[in-house]
């Protein structure tokens, strides 16, 4: 393999992981969006509706359902199920984000800050 079929190799991975990274980007931004739109729908026509019109604390429970989902899949080591229960996590994380008037770029602020940053330091920077 010559250098320059190597380089061009490694430019089209970068690329690649690039393109992926703002591919999940947007998929989660459009999602917020409709979350967004769906408040004030037709609860009989909208899940997402019917969960703002339950309020938060059964937003919240119906997150923490979810999460122990993707828990018990992936204990089961059964990725299947782990793909399908994350799907589930992220979209009700995100209809509470949405409740909560927490914006996705403002996760994704906070992760930025944190990249670089061993998780050992950044929880000991943390206020107790």
């Amino acid at each position: 393999m010559t250098k320059s079929s190597t380089s061009a190799k490694k430019s089209k991975t970068v690329k690649s992981q690039n393109l992926t990274s703002l591919s999940s980007r947007h998929v989660l931004d459009t999602l917020y969006t409709t979350l967004l739109r769906r408040r004030g729908a037709d609860p009989e026509s909208s899940y997402t509706a019917k969960l703002y019109e339950k309020g938060r604390a059964h937003i919240a429970k119906k997150t923490g359902e979810e999460a122990v989902e993707v828990v018990i899949a992936s204990l089961a080591e059964d990725r299947r199920a782990l793909i399908a229960e994350s799907g589930d996590l992220l979209y009700h994380l995100m209809v509470l984000w949405a409740d909560a008037g927490v914006k996705p770029k403002d996760v994704w602020k906070e992760l930025d800050k944190r990249f670089g940053t061993s998780g050992i330091d950044e929880k000991k920077s943390r206020p107790l």
